[in-house]
């Protein structure tokens, strides 16, 4: 997928004003919408137009894009990294899955997922009132933290316009309690931390969606936990019973006889715990056969000895 530099398609620098932004759009607009062009290119154009426009007219969009997008240039292969909209905070504006259908492939992956959100509505006796629209941020934990429960501090960034036009970030700092048995994808839900309400109305929600920080040894899927197993070539062969380090504590498992690298071995309830009662996940151990390397003469000397007496052909079934 090639960058986008919307920058350059609405003709603007970097540091352009939201009125920079606009003027730029409508006089570029009136040069190619289709319905008065006489430009070859003028659909392909406006569509460029409008892709760039809505996002650098959005002071969240933005803010995000000019993150993501620093140091890259138009057409230079590009691919967003894992979770890099982490600790922004949106507001409920968004697309319908038909608007953001209509932009590019480099809009769909990085804004794609961004909804519209409803929430306004008149209060009896002829009063406006307007609750206010819930934030969205993604935060990233540790895995940890969903055995134990804890109490983090979770910074976030909001982009805000000057009285200049100029976009700026404003980061603030919440203490957040994550339940025990939290996992990815759930989203906690932080109550009149959105935005104010309009007319005494109520203020909006935040809501946080977890995602998981990568881990050395783990990986989530849900509430399962996968895990890489090395065993030593002893153990696969003849069974063994091990212990595996897990941040809830230690579990006991049992190496069958004759395991091979590939193996997966599941120990129910020992994956993320639930919350209120419900079913912990489970433990996925992909098992490795690891050899010991013949660096010492009595490694060497064990080695061959293996290779005289067990005559062992691991290639003769590839053979049959």
């Amino acid at each position: 997928m090639e960058f986008k530099d919307y920058y350059q398609i609405l003709g603007v620098p970097r540091d352009a004003t939201a009125e920079d932004i606009k003027k730029s759009f409508r006089k570029l607009a009136r040069k190619y919408h289709p319905d008065v062009s006489k430009e070859a290119d003028a659909e392909a154009r406006m569509k460029e137009l409008n892709e760039a426009n809505a996002v650098l007219s959005d002071p969240e969009k933005r803010a995000a894009y000019d993150q993501l997008g620093r140091g890259y240039q138009p057409g230079q292969e590009f691919r967003p990294p894992p979770d890099w909209d982490a600790g922004f905070e949106f507001s409920g504006r968004g697309f319908s899955p038909g608007e953001a259908a209509d932009f590019s492939d480099f809009f769909a992956e990085l804004f794609g997922g961004m909804r519209s959100r409803p929430g306004f509505g008149a209060a009896p006796r002829g009063r406006f009132e307007a609750r206010g629209e819930d934030h969205h941020a993604k935060v990233l934990l540790d895995i940890e933290d969903a055995f134990t429960g804890a109490t983090r501090q979770i910074s976030l960034r909001a982009p805000r316009s000057d009285a200049q036009g100029r976009l700026t970030l404003v980061e603030r700092t919440l203490n957040v309690k994550i339940p025990q048995g939290v996992h990815a994808g759930q989203v906690i839900r932080l109550a009149g931390q959105g935005a104010p309400g309009i007319g005494g109305a109520t203020a909006g929600d935040l809501l946080l969606e977890v995602q998981f920080r990568p881990h050395p040894r783990l990986r989530a899927h849900g509430r399962d936990l996968h895990l890489r197993l090395p065993v030593a070539p002893w153990e696969a062969a003849l069974g063994a019973v091990i212990s595996v380090e897990l941040p809830g504590g230690s579990v006991k498992l049992r190496i069958p006889e004759g395991a091979q690298s590939g193996r997966q071995l599941r120990v129910r309830g020992k994956g993320i715990p639930a919350a209120q009662g419900g079913a912990a996940g489970d433990l996925l151990l992909d098992i490795e056969v690891v050899v010991p390397p013949a660096k010492t003469p009595q490694a060497r000397e064990f080695y061959e000895r293996m290779a005289r007496e067990l005559a062992f052909d691991p290639r003769q079934e590839e053979r049959v």
